[in-house]
């Protein structure tokens, strides 16, 4: 679904960007234009990122470091 309309970004192209270590609202501006418009927007822009962020972090965890 078109999240931007003003800039044509969807809830694939966040999730895509929040996968690729986007982590900031400020930073998926910069990137995508997302909220750079009228910015009704960013609200949902920030959760699907935030999602997209925890999804991130659940599917790709670091190694736990082995204690000596």
């Amino acid at each position: 679904m078109y999240v931007c309309i003003c800039n044509g970004v969807t809830d694939h192209a966040i999730r895509d960007a929040a996968s690729r270590g986007v982590s900031s609202f400020e930073e998926l501006t910069m990137r995508t234009g997302c909220g750079s418009g009228c910015g009704s927007c960013a609200d949902l822009a920030r959760e699907i990122l935030g999602e997209g962020r925890a999804r991130a972090v659940r599917e790709f965890p670091l190694p736990l470091a082995i204690a000596a």
